[in-house]
């Protein structure tokens, strides 16, 4: 998805020119290029735990070979590998808020649905069929003959 790789690079998931991010992991409340509003994203809690899944398996994997196959001092192991971590945290954080936020642009969640049917998508999306999905149906008010509203 385009909208996740431009978040991935601290860009605008609608324009891909304005930066993403204020400060570290604080989102700017709009795009200083497009406009776009980011303020009603909820990337919050996804982020960090996909950084702590990804990095957790990387180092854990290097903790584990080097135990079985290296024979290093217990202080070397103790010093490189929490460092290893933490650095590897750091790094990962922000870009992988910025993708969150960028797959919540390109699914339309919370409040991205709103302002793309408003005509403020991507070139080229059709943005009066786009629908949300909530609680498993759909808001547009075609809900496949069900007696659901």
């Amino acid at each position: 998805m385009p909208a996740m790789a431009r978040g991935f690079r601290n860009r605008c998931p609608h324009c891909g020119e304005g930066r993403l991010f204020g400060r570290f992991l604080k989102v700017r409340p709009d795009c200083e290029a497009c406009g776009m509003e980011f303020h009603h994203h909820r990337a919050d809690d996804l982020p960090p735990y996909l950084v702590i899944f990804v990095v957790g398996h990387i180092v854990g994997l290097g903790v584990l070979e080097s135990e079985m196959r290296l024979d290093l001092p217990f202080w070397f192991q103790m010093t490189v590998w929490p460092a290893l971590a933490l650095v590897a945290s750091l790094l990962l954080l922000q870009p992988t808020k910025g993708a969150v936020v960028g797959l919540q642009y390109a699914l339309g969640m919370h409040g991205f649905a709103a302002i793309r049917r408003a005509g403020a998508g991507p070139a080229g999306a059709p943005a009066e069929h786009e629908t949300e999905m909530r609680h498993g149906g759909r808001t547009d008010g075609r809900n496949g003959g069900s007696g659901r509203p």
